[in-house]
């Protein structure tokens, strides 16, 4: 047993104390809801507390106590001096001289040479981002949007125009998704808090939707990706069951409905009602535009459609690099390993960056999720030479076969889901 400092009822460090020393059993040992550590360039920390407070949701950082968090840490944040500051307080100690630098399930060679991946391409400034991308970006976004209503308001409601103008709005709507996403991650501004700035209104205002419940949901996906219990996308009990694993155990037990509430009452409890306010004045604006050239049940008619096209792009653009991956429990794999374990990606080309928002190389941006997303292809051929070297898959796609890999993927799914449930 390590020297540890004594600890409060509550399970956060008492001040003034000396910090101590850990081992990895014992580090492992608080990984509850009430009592959660986790280790940082050999640290220990104590989060119970903090996790309520953490900005990226309470979730994402308590699915790595008892763990080493600290390729998670070094992913998630663009700048560390920054976020050390709110690591002092919570420091308990550090890890005893003779354990290892990492959990005892990850391999040290891996981590020691993504890490030094990492260094070069930020040497090589592939962190850097270029404005122009960016505006251009935003500019096809609104000039899109604008152009749908000034065709309907200039030459008429008729069905051909409509559906015309339903392409056009689904198309802004799927590429403000995508822009979104890269505020959301960071990786378009230094400063952070322009960054936030701008995701509240591209995904408030340009898309209706809320910056909590999106960060709530999708930072826990890229912390654990395709992992049960952690990966709110493959969360989907008693409506879907995916993977090879979640059929089979589907019909051996019940597990009640209750992620879509638990999302709810996170997004309110923590009072985004500034959320509430970006995501209404977008239906505002719509419905001030639309109603007077189709009516409120029109105009609700139209966006109805509009969501219809786009959640289906959306859902297939996404699914295509993480469904027919590997889907499981836990395995405690080192950053690398973890995420090409649940990605793959798609051939490049400029359909495809565009249509996808350059998630065709869903490796490199689960690698590197704060990296401008013009850089993907940079890094990619240094990834792959990294994978080729520890025997890592790499798995690059057809668009094609992208699609038809969420189908049989399904299938395969349903198929073992039957059977299982056939002769339990």
């Amino acid at each position: 047993m390590g020297g540890g400092s004594q600890q409060t009822e509550t399970g956060e460090p008492c001040s003034g104390r000396a910090e101590g020393v850990y081992t990895w059993e014992e580090v492992k040992s608080h990984c509850s809801r009430n009592d959660q550590w986790l280790v940082i360039n050999r640290k220990v920390y104590n989060i119970t507390q903090w996790a309520k407070r953490h900005p990226g949701g309470s979730r994402v950082i308590s699915h790595y106590a008892g763990e080493d968090a600290t390729e998670a840490f070094i992913a998630f944040h663009p700048d560390l001096k920054f976020v050390q500051k709110f690591l002092k307080p919570l420091l308990i100690g550090e890890l005893a001289a003779t354990e290892p630098n990492q959990d005892p399930n990850k391999n040290a060679a891996i981590i020691r040479d993504f890490s030094n991946l990492r260094e070069q391409v930020e040497k090589d400034g592939l962190f850097r981002t270029q404005p122009l991308f960016f505006c251009l970006h935003l500019g096809h976004i609104v000039l899109l949007d604008a152009l749908a209503w000034l065709m309907v308001w200039f030459y008429g409601t008729s069905w051909t125009l409509t559906l015309l103008c339903a392409t056009m709005l689904a198309i802004a709507q799927s590429q403000a998704g995508w822009l979104q996403h890269d505020f959301g991650h960071l990786s378009v501004f230094r400063n952070s808090r322009w960054n936030h700035l701008a995701h509240k209104f591209i995904i408030g205002h340009l898309k209706g939707a809320s910056a909590c419940w999106w960060n709530h949901r999708h930072f826990q996906h890229h912390a654990k990706p395709n992992i049960f219990r952690k990966d709110p996308d493959v969360n989907m009990l008693n409506v879907f069951v995916v993977g090879a694993v979640q059929p089979v155990e589907a019909t051996s037990h019940a597990n009640p409905v209750f992620f879509s509430v638990t999302i709810m009452q996170t997004m309110f409890s923590r009072r985004e009602w500034g959320d509430l306010a970006w995501s209404m004045s977008y239906y505002l604006r719509y419905f001030f535009c639309y109603i007077p050239l189709y009516g409120p049940l029109g105009a609700f008619a139209l966006i109805t459609f509009v969501r219809f096209l786009e959640s289906h792009w959306f859902v297939w653009v996404t699914q295509m690099s993480h469904l027919p991956m590997d889907i499981d429990y836990e395995k405690h794999q080192d950053w690398l390993s973890m995420q090409l374990q649940a990605t793959c990606n798609i051939e490049q080309s400029f359909f495809n960056d565009w249509f996808s928002g350059h998630l065709n190389f869903q490796i490199e941006h689960h690698l590197f999720p704060t990296m401008p997303r013009h850089n993907y292809h940079r890094v990619a051929p240094q990834v792959h030479e990294l994978c080729k070297k520890h025997g890592i898959p790499y798995e690059v796609k057809t668009l094609w076969r992208g699609l038809t890999d969420v189908v049989s993927s399904l299938r395969t799914s349903g198929e073992l889901w039957l059977d299982a449930y056939l002769h339990k």
